[in-house]
């Protein structure tokens, strides 16, 4: 990779929230993380030059990759060759398309930093359930992976972890220290491995995303004072048997997802 890196004159792009991993026994690791990938097909954000595009590949994986620097497109093109028929390429912005593959795919992603969570919310928030996706294998800043597994009562525990968790099941399948990027990053990042559950019934997303940005966006208060502002929030509480003295991370996702279906209706 650092060859592959030198011949197209690639630099890691800080606007683009880029960090390069060059260690192939540490990108099959993740690559491993979905389980069998042999002949599947996965959707992958942001391949860059291509490492973690590689490890699919050698894993049996059909890949279709979503890439806006047009930097990496050569070298894109160059593993396209080398694994005829077995790579799709398209330039673009994840956040502005739909992945380029068929249904059901796996998404296995070293995320850009500055779009990851917003992707992953985009992930979980479809109406229809169960989604496209069989499983989300994702690179965050370890500060955003703690907070997608937090449980509740934990100083991690916030909106994130709720809207994860309650159409989800969601783990930190490994720590990957910051010595293993190019560039460093500043900060150490992980790897978190989420498979989609059954959906509760009843229960509208935009609700449940506007009940937790309510209830987080005050995290010190009372509920009874945090969700005030959001109309008919204060008698679900009451119809939820929930104390409004108590505050947000204390609640279960189980309890949100109750409020959110009172809401819903």
């Amino acid at each position: 990779m650092r060859e592959v890196i030198a011949a197209h004159g690639l630099s890691a792009s800080k606007a683009l929230g880029q960090n390069f991993l060059f260690d192939e026994q540490l990108l099959d690791r993740i690559a491993a993380v979905p389980g069998d990938l042999d002949g599947a097909r996965v959707y992958e954000v942001g391949p860059g030059p291509g490492g973690l595009t590689r490890a699919l590949l050698r894993a049996g994986a059909e890949v279709s990759v979503i890439e806006r620097d047009a930097r990496c497109l050569p070298a894109l093109a160059e593993i396209a060759e080398a694994y005829s028929g077995k790579l799709h390429v398209q330039e673009g912005d994840a956040l502005a398309q739909p992945p380029p593959c068929p249904a059901p795919y796996h998404i296995v992603s070293n995320l850009p930093y500055n779009v990851g969570t917003a992707l992953l919310v985009r992930w979980l928030s479809g109406e229809s359930w169960p989604p496209d996706w069989r499983s989300c294998t994702l690179m965050f800043q370890k500060e955003v992976a703690d907070r997608i597994v937090a449980a509740p009562g934990t100083g991690h525990y916030g909106r994130l972890s709720v809207l994860a968790q309650w159409r989800s099941t969601a783990k930190l399948a490994m720590k990957v220290h910051r010595s293993a990027f190019t560039p460093p990053p500043k900060v150490m990042s992980a790897v978190v491995h989420l498979v989609p559950t059954a959906m509760p019934d009843g229960v509208q997303f935009a609700q449940l995303e506007r009940l937790t940005a309510a209830a987080f966006g005050q995290r010190r208060k009372m509920l009874r004072q945090s969700l005030k502002g959001l109309p008919g929030a204060l008698d679900a509480l009451t119809a939820s048997g929930i104390d409004p003295t108590r505050r947000a991370e204390t609640l279960s996702v189980e309890e949100f997802v109750g409020l959110a279906r009172i809401l819903s209706h």
